[in-house]
Parts: C-alpha cells; sequence; structure tokens
C-alpha cells in the first residue's frame, strides 16, 4: 500500500512559516496601516510648509525693517517727537543772541571759522572749542526753553541744522558743527519771516540715528578748534 506524500509545510505536527507567508502577512499589515501612514506624511508636510513659509516671512520683515521700508515707533522715537517744540517764533535780532561755536569734525579750524562768520552778522560769540558729538548731519542747534527764539534765528543762518532742546535756564545757544556742515546761508538769503524750530532728525530712520537726544560733551579747546 503507498504511503501519503508527506505535507513539507508541516513537521512534527507544526505548521512551517514559509517566506511567502510571511510577505502576505506584512503586506497584509501594510495595507491596513496606509492610510494611517498617508495621514502623517499629509500633516508632516503642511507643518513644514506653513515652517518654511514663517521663516520666508521674516526675513523679508527684517531686510525691510533694515532698509527703511518699515518703521518701527519706539519710545526713544515718541521722546524725540516731544522735544520738538511746536511753536512758532519771531525772527530774534542777531545781537540779542549769544552763542557758542564748537567743532565735532575733524576739519581744525572749523569752530573758529564759523564763530568769525556769525560775528561779522552782529551775533554776540562766547565759547569757541571742540565737542564730542555722534551726531551724523550738517549742525545741532542747542538751547533751553528759554532760548528757543534765539535758536530758531541761527537755525535760518544754519539751513539744515536739527534743533535739540536740554535743560539749561538761560537764552544762551549752542551751535555744534557735524560732518555734513559745508556753510552757513548767505547773509541776503536769510528768511527773517516768523516760523517754527526745525526738528528733522524725526523723519530720519530709526536705523541711521544715534541715541535721542544728543547731548554735547565739551572737551577742552586746542589750538585749532
Amino acid at each position: 500500500m503507498a504511503r501519503k506524500p508527506k505535507d513539507p509545510t508541516v513537521l512534527h505536527g507544526h505548521r512551517i512559516i514559509t517566506g511567502s507567508d510571511l510577505r502576505a502577512a506584512f503586506v497584509e499589515q501594510d495595507g491596513l496601516d496606509n492610510p494611517v501612514r498617508m495621514r502623517r506624511r499629509i500633516l508632516h508636510g503642511v507643518v513644514l510648509v506653513l515652517l518654511v513659509g514663517l521663516l520666508a516671512a521674516g526675513v523679508v520683515v527684517a531686510l525691510a525693517i533694515m532698509n527703511g521700508q518699515i518703521k518701527i515707533p519706539t519710545a526713544e522715537r515718541s521722546q524725540a517727537a516731544s522735544l520738538c517744540p511746536d511753536a512758532s517764533f519771531d525772527y530774534t535780532p542777531h545781537d540779542k543772541i549769544k552763542l557758542n561755536v564748537y567743532n565735532s569734525t575733524g576739519r581744525p579750524g572749523l569752530a573758529r571759522t564759523v564763530a568769525g562768520e556769525f560775528l561779522a552778522r552782529k551775533f554776540v560769540v562766547g565759547a569757541v572749542g571742540n565737542t564730542q558729538s555722534g551726531y551724523r548731519g550738517v549742525a545741532l542747534v542747542v538751547s533751553g526753553a528759554a532760548g528757543q527764539s534765539a535758536a530758531f534765528s541761527v537755525q535760518r543762518n544754519l539751513p539744515g541744522s536739527d534743533y535739540v532742546q536740554d535743560g539749561r535756564n538761560d537764552p544762551s545757544v549752542d551751535v555744534i558743527l557735524t560732518g555734513d556742515f559745508k556753510s552757513l546761508a548767505t547773509p541776503d538769503l536769510v528768511d527773517q519771516t516768523p516760523g517754527k524750530l526745525s526738528c528733522p532728525r524725526e523723519t530720519r530712520r530709526v536705523a541711521d540715528d544715534p541715541k535721542w537726544p544728543v547731548v554735547p560733551t565739551v572737551v577742552p579747546a586746542s589750538p585749532n578748534p
């Protein structure tokens, strides 16, 4: 009597798991997990796109701020705005104005030269010397509240200058010559009609402005102020 062929997948009564069985099992398992994996992949893709978008937006905003296209109001800027008087002043006669002239540039003899020009226009010139200032512009015109009218007249002779108020009580005015100074206005062309003090510094880009207000520090006079 012929023997029945042995089943190669059965050994001692136990079924042998073949490679085909394993592949079939894993394929079935992967098929069950595919929707979950797909949702995860979609979520990860969305998060990645959002992060890249935020990074790109941050770079664009930073560049716009650096280029002055976006201005951020600061407490420093607000303080600066409050220091520019809004009153209108009459032109004060030159012989009623006492001013001090300081040179904050590297040009020797500039303060003395400009002081001589103010003297020729009948201003009362006091101190002439050197100073240090971080301001970048034509010139600073500095006075206390009592000297605002005089500072207005000085500014008319110094077109492009910036007015800064300090805490002094007397009506004296300081003129601080800075890097962009070229010359005083031609005497015949000085506007003597009433007007306001000029504070153009307030409209400049924050990135271009040093700390407000600039407090001049007078240094010992040199032979060529």
